[in-house]
């Protein structure tokens, strides 16, 4: 035989060998459990995939795990602290030692092989906290405290007695599967143990689980935008401007709520000249959340006038905004001389009617009648009466021009009055003065024309003499003018 023949029939030899231990099949590997225990009580444990009724108590055997694949195979001995009965596994005194990673294999001729996990921690006493199985967390009125899984599957299976505690206290009363807490508060916050006591060849053992209580108040979730309330702010250009943005996020929900400042669009990013300030404010006794944004633009600038703003308010289920833009303050420069006109025209207003109060109701007087004076008997509206003596020549025919011509031309024909006036209207031959007397109870004021040389002044003033009635000038007006013609 050669080399080449030796060398073939080598290679056929081992391959067969080779081929069979690489397609030998790998076991399949369930997740892995993890419990955290505490040291003294006891643990029994089954994994989940375990309950399947098809998978007998023959097939499984338990490991306790090493580095490197090593592995030692647990007692079944049921007066060793930790053994294994089937698909159960039982820790009886647990140790810090007990600790590490366990596994059941399953192996028949018929079944594929199976490793279930599981890895168990045991903590001091001490650390009870350590071992939590979670928590419960949650604003409800009535809060229910279910007992650990492995702790209630532990007295269901060994037929065990439950009992609670509440920060390691316990609770008298208490044996059901599940603890109910009504009208929670804040009171009832700690830590809720539930142990189960059972038997195992005839000694008393405990499995205990822990969970923490946490009471969250009411909270309710209603995002509103408070301000700004407006679409458009007025602003002052070269001036400084705060735009508050605050939100309502509901009761109680402060890691819910947040406001922030978009501009065109985009987050506000801190720049040279602007800011933004934020804080949430919870109100109390009502819990109501309020979230502010204060954006502080220290020189309002043309640009921000065509810049948008967008308050936008964050909460647990959406996302609101609403938009905001500058507009130009006008200019109080029109305003002030407007007023400042009105001001000057009042004023013009009132010194000419000081001053120029006869002219005026005299101008007006066509156009606005006084139909009040004809209500009375009387038959004149002045009786007028004159100086006639002492006077010189030249004196007496101005006053007698003014007289005859240019009162009557004024008052009767402009105005209307009716006018009696003495020398001209008197009837010769009658008594004077009865004819006096009759016309100045017929007339509704006396006129009486002073010369120059008489009185001084050019004033015309209204007066209601107080006088009897039986008087000769009582129950009228007079009055006492000066002649300037």
């Amino acid at each position: 035989m050669d080399t080449s023949q030796l060398l073939i029939l080598i290679f056929l030899v081992i391959t067969p060998a080779v081929y069979s231990e690489t397609t030998k099949p790998q076991c399949w590997i369930s997740s892995m459990k993890t419990f955290n225990l505490s040291e003294g009580e006891a643990f029994y444990f089954i994994h989940v995939d375990l309950y399947d009724a098809k998978i007998t108590d023959d097939e499984i055997t338990w490991y306790k795990n090493y580095a490197q694949n090593d592995s030692e195979q647990i007692s079944t001995d049921e007066n060793k602290t930790v053994h294994y009965h089937g698909k159960a596994l039982f820790f009886l005194n647990l140790r810090p030692e007990n600790s590490g990673f366990y596994s059941a294999r399953r192996e028949g001729p018929d079944v594929r092989c199976q490793n279930f996990r599981v890895r168990i921690n045991v903590f001091k006493e001490k650390n009870k906290t350590e071992y939590l199985y979670g928590a419960i967390e949650n604003s409800d009125r009535n809060k229910k405290v279910p007992c650990p899984e492995p702790v209630s599957d532990t007295c269901k299976m060994l037929k065990g007695k439950l009992t609670w505690e509440k920060d390691f206290k316990l609770l008298q009363g208490h044996d059901e599967a599940s603890l109910w807490i009504y009208n929670a508060t804040k009171d009832d916050e700690g830590i809720y143990t539930c142990t189960c006591t059972w038997t195992h060849n005839h000694k008393v053992y405990n499995s205990s689980g822990s969970k923490r209580l946490i009471h969250k108040d009411l909270t309710v979730h209603r995002l509103e935008i408070i301000s700004p309330i407006e679409k458009e702010l007025f602003a002052d250009e070269g001036f400084e401007i705060k735009l508050n943005c605050s939100v309502f996020c509901g009761t109680n929900v402060e890691r819910y709520c947040h406001t922030s400042w978009h501009v065109n669009g985009n987050p506000f990013n801190q720049t040279v000249g602007y800011s933004q300030s934020k804080k949430t404010v919870v109100e109390k006794p009502s819990k109501n959340t309020i979230s502010t944004a204060i954006l502080t633009i220290e020189k309002v600038s043309a640009k921000d006038f065509q810049t948008e703003f967008k308050c936008a308010g964050v909460g647990f289920y959406k996302t609101t905004y609403r938009t905001l833009t500058l507009k130009r303050r006008e200019s109080i420069i029109p305003l002030v001389i407007g007023a400042v006109c009105v001001l000057l025209f009042c004023v013009f207003a009132a010194i000419l009617i000081k001053f120029f109060a006869i002219d005026l109701a005299l101008f007006f007087r066509p156009y606005f009648p006084l139909n009040s004076q004809n209500n009375d008997s009387r038959v004149y509206d002045a009786y007028v009466v004159y100086q006639m003596q002492n006077m010189d020549k030249l004196t007496e025919n101005m006053l007698g021009q003014f007289i005859t011509n240019n009162l009557p031309s004024v008052l009767e024909k402009k105005c209307g009055y009716r006018l009696f006036i003495h020398g001209r209207d008197d009837i010769p031959g009658e008594d004077h003065l009865e004819l006096v007397e009759d016309r100045m109870r017929q007339s509704r004021r006396l006129m009486v024309i002073l010369t120059p040389g008489l009185g001084s002044g050019s004033e015309i003033t209204d007066q209601h003499p107080g006088l009897p009635q039986n008087s000769v000038i009582g129950g009228y007006d007079w009055q006492v003018g000066q002649s300037r013609v």
